[in-house]
């Protein structure tokens, strides 16, 4: 059930058409839009146009009901959680390149900070340990911005 060219997803295929392609009868590619396991797009006088997509869902969702046994219930909730997925691998993406780009406009990008022997801050690099102070002290702060 990959991804799809923009190509797919155009509504192209009347009924009867779309049932021949996935090799189904028209009556069940109705109950499938009926129960939403399949919704095609409409034309303004309500007939089903079905896109590449749907028939290749349609296929997906005959596949799971024949060959695994798997009921139209157990396939509608695959479905929306297939979907869920999707959406959300989608968003993950998206707070990943927000988060970089946040780490960039701050030059952030893997600094680490400690207290040099005179107490200031330096920046180390990750994984190195500051010098220790001469004076004594055992001491030893370490900060990461974003942490």
């Amino acid at each position: 059930m990959g991804g799809f060219a923009p190509d797919d997803e155009a509504p192209v295929f009347v009924i009867s058409v779309a049932a021949q392609l996935a090799g189904m009868h028209a009556q069940t590619l109705r109950q499938y839009d009926r129960l939403g396991i399949v919704s095609p797009s409409r034309t303004r006088g309500g007939g089903r146009r079905y896109s590449a997509r749907d028939i290749a869902l349609l296929r997906e969702v005959q596949r799971l009901s024949q060959e695994e046994g798997v009921s139209l219930a157990g396939i509608q909730r695959i479905l929306e959680l297939e979907n869920q997925v999707r959406a959300l691998r989608s968003r993950v993406g998206e707070l990943t390149e927000e988060l970089q780009a946040m780490r960039d406009a701050v030059g952030l990008s893997g600094r680490v900070f400690a207290v040099g022997r005179a107490g200031e801050v330096v920046a180390v690099r990750p994984g190195q340990r500051p010098m220790r102070s001469s004076n004594g002290s055992q001491a030893l702060v370490v900060w990461r911005p974003g942490r």
